[in-house]
């Protein structure tokens, strides 16, 4: 009877992936990772999460306060230029765009939907987790906003025609990366190139049209929600890029996190958009769930299809954003009022950057089978973007392969991987929360009352990234 129970979950979820309907899934190992002990996964992980915050919280705070002040300087190497950069990245992007609308109709050997979906959003917020700020210098405007400035001799761009109010705080920030979101969550379809083409391309001129008009260092700081997001995974990497007073970039090496302590606390609409980063990716994962398709009344073995579940899907990426800024203002509220720390405002929008390192673990660690896979798409594809025949780079005949996902050595080697990244992730918050606190209020009891609530979000967030992983899902 047990070995039955063990083997009916690992039948469906085959029945699943062999069943010739859309499918969602980001890879097929889930059968695989249904025979592992996935519950001593989860609970080893929380427990390690948990010990932190107890060591953290009996260890002498100065020991806190060295490693997230300390910085080490590495070397000093030549600035390159921003504007050089950022127009090859213009050219690089217009090049997919183009591939979208004159390429081949199939998703798979069309190079743009695996651009932005993997390389753009995926790998791209890695690099930035590991290597520090780059998209100060990727991003595809200022190159442009430079030679359009250079032609017609004006300053649109650099000084701003109009004020951005200051009242819409994050606003419009949200509304972008909700509508980015939607696009590829709910969409019908999300991966189809001359649809996916028309939309990076609206999104790019509206953004560069606002530039000219607000200025493009504050409308990056406020309203271009991937300026935002990348500055602040980038600000989470051990690394820090800086010019140096003599023209030169500075690198610089600290803790994992040390570099977001000098930015000012995020006001309630900033807190809301660093934790929509967080909702989408979540909700990603929770909608592939049998346990979702069960809430809204989906048989998870006859999928319907994007379009039945429009309106379920919208309402569960709001509902998952909702609920974790419901626990997280909760948790720092109640650790405000155990504490005796009446500043709520300054503790969400400075405790809100302990989140960062959390939304980068479930980057890593819920695309991890994506990237593996659709690396390869790309690869293959961009040999050829415009179907003519091509093979520029050489891989026009690589052999993409998932067999990978149903061999047993290398499926718990991908999620023990995912395992590492969530747990260290939410290791990284615990000490990195402490340390903000530290800066907040006085007293290794104050502090620990103060975190006490958020480390309990931080347990419960561990065990739910992993059951999100290792649930029988479609």
């Amino acid at each position: 009877m047990r070995q039955a129970s063990r083997i009916m979950p690992l039948v469906l979820s085959l029945i699943v992936a062999l069943a010739p309907w859309p499918a969602l899934a980001h890879g097929a190992e889930g059968g695989i990772v249904l025979l592992l002990p996935t519950g001593y996964y989860i609970l080893g992980a929380a427990f390690t999460v948990l010990v932190t915050f107890l060591l953290i919280s009996l260890l002498p705070d100065g020991w806190t306060r060295a490693i997230y002040r300390g910085q080490w300087s590495l070397a000093k190497i030549p600035a390159p230029s921003a504007a050089t950069i950022s127009s090859l990245s213009f050219l690089m992007l217009l090049s997919m765009v183009l591939a979208g609308l004159l390429g081949a109709r199939d998703p798979l050997t069309n190079p743009l939907p695996a651009f932005i979906w993997t390389i753009f959003w995926v790998c791209l917020t890695i690099l930035h987790g590991l290597l520090g700020p780059l998209w100060q210098a990727l991003n595809p405007w200022t190159g442009p906003l430079a030679v359009f400035r250079r032609a017609t001799g004006s300053s649109l761009g650099d000084r701003p025609i109009a004020r951005l109010p200051w009242t819409l705080g994050y606003a419009i920030a949200i509304l972008q990366f909700f509508g980015f979101a939607w696009f590829e969550l709910v969409d019908l379809a999300p991966s189809d190139p001359t649809r996916l083409a028309v939309a990076v391309s609206l999104y790019w001129l509206v953004n560069f049209t606002a530039m000219m008009l607000f200025g493009e260092r504050a409308w990056c700081e406020r309203a271009e929600p991937f300026s935002i997001f990348f500055s602040l995974i980038g600000r989470c990497a051990p690394f820090d890029w800086r010019k140096a007073e003599d023209g030169r970039l500075q690198i610089a090496l600290g803790w994992p996190g040390r570099f977001l302590f000098g930015l000012p606390p995020l006001s309630a609409s900033g807190v809301l958009f660093v934790l929509l980063t967080l909702g989408t990716v979540s909700f990603d994962g929770l909608s592939r769930t049998f346990v979702w398709l069960a809430a809204i009344g989906v048989n998870p073995l006859d999928f319907p299809g994007r379009s039945a579940i429009v309106t379920p899907s919208t309402l569960g990426i709001l509902g998952t954003w909702g609920a974790l800024a419901a626990l997280f203002f909760a948790s720092v509220l109640l650790g405000g009022l155990l504490s005796g720390e009446r500043r709520f405002g300054l503790l969400t929008g400075r405790l809100v950057y302990s989140i960062i390192p959390i939304s980068l673990a479930f980057q890593i660690a819920h695309y991890l089978t994506l990237v593996l896979v659709e690396a390869q798409n790309f690869l293959k594809a961009v040999a050829d973007p415009f179907a003519l025949g091509w093979n520029l780079t050489g891989t026009r005949d690589l052999h993409v392969t998932t067999s990978f996902l149903n061999v047993y050595d290398s499926v718990v080697l991908i999620f023990n991987t995912q395992t590492i990244a969530i747990a260290v992730g939410h290791v990284i918050a615990v000490i990195l929360a402490h340390a903000l606190l530290l800066d907040l209020t006085e007293g290794k009891r104050r502090v620990f009352l103060a975190e006490l609530p958020l480390a309990a979000l931080m347990v419960f967030y561990t065990a739910f990234g992993l059951w999100l992983l290792s649930t029988p899902r479609i």
